[in-house]
């Protein structure tokens, strides 16, 4: 399958649109989508369904009233794009991670990086990260998440 060429004006077009999450998230959500390649249709490995009696975090936290935004959790976000074989699961952690700290969401944050810490990404790795952000995502958006993070060390 082949990606249709696109011209500088759709580009532009694109990117004058209000995108959600300010200027820096839109660009990046648009060059991913001009620049990584097609899905290939493909048969999904989807993760085993917990045995009777256990639910998965998703379902534990939102099942009981958004029971398809669980679903669409477990089968399609950590069942396919987390494993998809483009990058790593640490990989990913990091670009999640980082991606909650410019979006100043905390409490996905907090879950994220104690998955991050399980995928390999040292302490040392996710404060050199949150550094850097502190100059592209913003001076407070660093300072929550350096208090999340120290919140998730703690537990080791």
């Amino acid at each position: 399958m082949s990606v249709p060429p696109v011209s500088a004006t759709k580009i532009r077009r694109l990117k004058l649109k209000k995108l959600p999450g300010g200027p820096f998230l839109g660009t990046f959500i648009l060059l991913a989508v001009l620049l990584l390649p097609p899905l290939q249709a493909q048969e999904k490995s989807l993760p085993a369904p917990p045995s009777k009696g256990q639910q998965t975090r998703a379902q534990q936290l939102m099942g009981d009233i958004a029971p398809k935004l669980a679903e669409l959790t477990d089968n399609v976000l950590f069942g396919d794009v987390w494993a998809r074989p483009g990058l790593s699961k640490r990989d990913r952690s990091l670009v999640t991670v980082s991606a909650l700290i410019a979006l100043n969401r905390p409490d996905q944050l907090r879950s994220h990086l104690m998955l991050a810490r399980e995928n390999g990404v040292t302490q040392d790795e996710v404060v050199e990260a949150i550094t850097h952000l502190a100059f592209y995502a913003g001076w407070p958006n660093a300072v929550t998440a350096v208090g999340v993070a120290k919140e998730v060390f703690q537990k080791k």
